[in-house]
This record gives structure tokens, sequence and C-alpha cells, in this order.
């Protein structure tokens, strides 16, 4: 059996950039050693094309009667910029006081490497497992996941016959405390460019005689938001349903402090919705947030020009039961209302990712059709948890997407089961990304037991 920080350290060798044409060197190189090391535990292996990015497909067969599990990750990885603040090469891993330091190293492939050796260990010492498992590992999650939707169309028989997913792409709070995520927000992401002349005009010839494509835009954006935080659209909140009452139990259970997130962040307050924590808004409430900001001169010194145009970037964070097309349709609308007369509006849509909520089994809102096997899965894996991290596990929603979630729920009607290995200050897309070793070993342990009592129901 290999050596899992070993692995991984070649694994994040590795430079899987999916956004950068450059990196495809580095992409096949890192699904190429994902690939390998399935098929050293034993799976078939098939690499299936996309229009980008193939997906790795690994898959262990067996009676059909057994349970079937899924098991998602992906091999790419963010962009590495700025690379001067980076304390060491973020392709050359570094291990330092029991943490291992890589772009990469805790999104995804630190996680996804819990999984393939937690499998590797369970089919070592059991290697009749009444248990089938098919990995995906997709290599666009940080793009998107542009064509993962296609490939769970057109390949939906790769995955036939799956009881539900399992995954590792979310995070924990600290390092005694593990959670089971049971919701991620939706995403849209668009851009809007408002213009005016046909090029930029000298600011004193034409100055207070046109509109200002800047002005006009910020002042559209500023329209957006009422002055408490909510934002500023008609129907925005209408299909986001209700907190069960569970769900804030649970958060309260964290006992995070307000005080210590504001100095962790480095703010010196927080901006919510009247009637909700900065905790709660993060995981209950959809957002309007402005990413970008461009337009006229931008180098040193001055110009004085009144812009041709003006841009922003937008992205908006959707709870459940709010869909991507129906708020695209009010929102694109709403905004291309707001335009002063005479001003060109543009608006370019980009990805966007459905939200999505499993309710674990035993609550008062658990579906009545859910699946035993499902039911089952979540019972050994509180159980599990508690066993191996000393606690029980807390079931939390998380304010980030992964919209692959939502689309295997809609395509396959599969839920899943995401287990959080990753830490605040792990650094996800920034400089000096790491990953907690101690971390990684005890989701190692996690992992490997909750699939053996998935393939031994009765003990």
């Amino acid at each position: 059996m290999f050596d899992p920080v070993e692995k991984l350290k070649e694994y994040l060798r590795h430079p899987s950039v999916s956004a950068d044409p450059a990196f495809a060197e580095g992409m096949k190189g890192a699904r190429e050693c994902v690939g390998g090391l399935l098929g050293e535990i034993g799976f078939a292996v098939e690499y299936v094309p996309t229009e980008l990015h193939p997906v790795i497909v690994g898959k262990r067969e067996g009676d059909p009667s057994w349970p079937h599990v899924i098991i998602y990750g992906h091999y790419d990885v963010q962009p590495a910029d700025p690379l001067e603040l980076w304390d060491t090469p973020p392709f050359e891993p570094t291990e330092k006081d029991g943490r291992l330091y890589a772009r990469g190293a805790a999104d995804n492939k630190g996680p996804l490497m819990a999984h393939l050796t937690a499998v590797g260990r369970l089919l070592e010492a059991e290697p009749d497992l009444p248990l089938r498992i098919t990995f995906a590992i997709e290599g666009e999650e940080e793009i998107g996941s542009q064509n993962f939707k296609s490939f769970l169309q057109q390949h939906s028989d790769k995955l036939a016959g799956a009881n539900f997913v399992f995954l590792s792409d979310t995070g924990i709070p600290n390092p005694d405390q593990m959670v089971i995520t049971v919701g991620l927000r939706g995403m849209i992401c668009f851009e809007v460019e408002l213009s005016n002349a046909r090029m930029d005009l000298h600011s004193g010839m034409y100055g207070g005689a046109i509109m200002n494509p800047i002005q006009a835009l910020a002042e559209l954006c500023a329209s957006l938001h009422t002055p408490d935080g909510k934002v500023n659209l008609p129907g925005f909140y209408d299909d986001v349903i209700d907190v069960q009452p569970w769900e804030r139990e649970q958060l309260q259970k964290l006992g995070l402090s307000e005080e210590d997130f504001a100095k962790f962040l480095g703010v010196e307050n927080f901006h919510v919705p009247p009637g909700y924590t900065p905790f709660e808004a993060t995981r209950y409430l959809p957002t309007l947030e402005f990413n970008g900001f461009g337009g006229g001169y931008q180098g040193e010194g001055s110009k004085t020009i009144i812009p041709s145009s003006a841009r922003v970037k937008i992205s908006c964070r959707l709870v459940p039961d709010q869909t991507p097309e129906k708020l695209k349709e009010k929102l694109y609308a709403e905004i291309r209302s707001r335009v002063p007369a005479g001003l060109k509006i543009k608006i370019t849509d980009q990805h966007d990712a459905t939200p999505y909520l499993v309710v674990p089994p035993d609550r008062n809102n658990t579906p009545k059709d859910q699946s035993e096997v499902l039911a089952r899965a979540f019972r050994s894996t509180h159980g599990v948890v508690k066993e191996v991290w000393g606690r029980e596990p807390l079931y939390l929603r998380e304010g980030g997407s992964v919209g692959l979630i939502a689309d295997l729920k809609s395509e396959l009607n599969l839920d899943a089961i995401l287990l959080g290995l990753f830490l605040p200050d792990d650094n996800l897309h920034a400089p000096n990304e790491g990953f907690d070793l101690s971390i990684m070993s005890k989701g190692i342990d996690t992992i490997q037991e909750v699939l053996r009592r998935t393939a031994h129901p009765d003990g």
C-alpha cells in the first residue's frame, strides 16, 4: 500500500491549473497520477473526454445487490498567483509543522488522497468487500464544472445504480470538530458593461454635457442594496425557504465568537441584514456581491477623460429553493430598467450553480422517501466521527458553492454526504495554501470505516 503523504507530494507537483491552457501538461500529469493510483488499488480506469478536461472514472464492479457509492473529487487547482506572496514554491510541496504547503493541498488534492488511501486500505484488508465503488474525478471544478453536467447526461450508465455520493470538498471550523455539510449555496456570475460615446472623451471639452458611464454604473450598483444590507430587487427573496430550528441549534453548537471571527477576517464589524448573525447570513441568505469594477484610465498619474465604457463583475449566492434560471430573468430585467436613457448595456452571462440541501435522517423535515442506504450511511458516518474525532459531528450548511452536487441531484437523483477536511486557515485559493496532515490521517480512518459499515450494514 502506498504512503499517502509521499503520494500526495507527487500529486501536488503537477501544476494542474484548469483555467490556463499553458498548464495542459500539468493537467495531464495530475490526471495520470490519479489514474495510476486507482489502477494500483484495483480499479478499472477510464479517461472520459469532455469539451475541455477529461473526467477520470474508476470503477470497482460487483454484485448488483451490493450498495454502490460514488466518490467525487477534482484534480484541477486554482492559479497560484500572486507568486511573490508565497513563502515556498506553490508546486514544490513543503512539509512543515505537521502541514503540507502547496497549491491544491487542501482544495482538493489532499482530501481526494484521503479517499483514495481509505479505499485502498479497506480493499487490502478485505479484497471481497461487498461494495461497488465508482470514482468520478473531474478537471474543471475550479472553473465552474462547466462540462460535468453534460458528462452526467451523456454517461449516466457509468454511474447507474448508485445509492449516494461521498466526497470531501468542504471545511471544518477547527481540528477537533467534524462538520457534515448538508447545504451549499448556488451561484450566478455575470458582467455588466455600460457604454456611451464611441470613444474616450476630453473631460474639459465634453464634461458636464454627457453621462459618464462610470458614474452611471456606480449609481446602478449602489441601487442594488438597501442601507441595511438587503438586496434591493423585487422578488429576490421570493423562493427562499425557512430555516428549520434544528439547523440553528446545530450552528449555535459551533460556539463561534463574532469578535474572534472579525479579528480573523481583519474587519472592524459586520454588515448583515437585521435578525441574522454573520454566521447565519453566510449560510442561510442569498447575496449580491461586486467582484470587480473597472473603466477609464487605471495607470499612474492622471488622464482627464470621460471613459466610453465601464464594467462590473457581479456574483450572487443563492439558497434553497432559488434557481439560477428564474432569478437571472428577474435580475437582468431589473438591472436593464435602471440604466439611464441613452446608455447602452451589455450583460454577459457567465457560469451558475443551483443551491443544494439534503436533510439527514431522523429530522422533522426528513423526506419520507429518503433512500435507506443514504440514511444508513448518514447514521454510520455520525457514529464513526464520534469514535474517531471524539465528539459528534455537526450538520451545517456552508456558504460556498459546489454546483456539481446539485447536478448529481437533478440528473441522477443522488444525495451526498459531504465530509469536511479543510480548515479556515488552509488558505484555499490564496498564497501559502496548506493541509493539516493530522486531519488527513483522521479523515482516512473515518472514510475507511464509513465505507466498511456501508458494505456491512449489520456490522
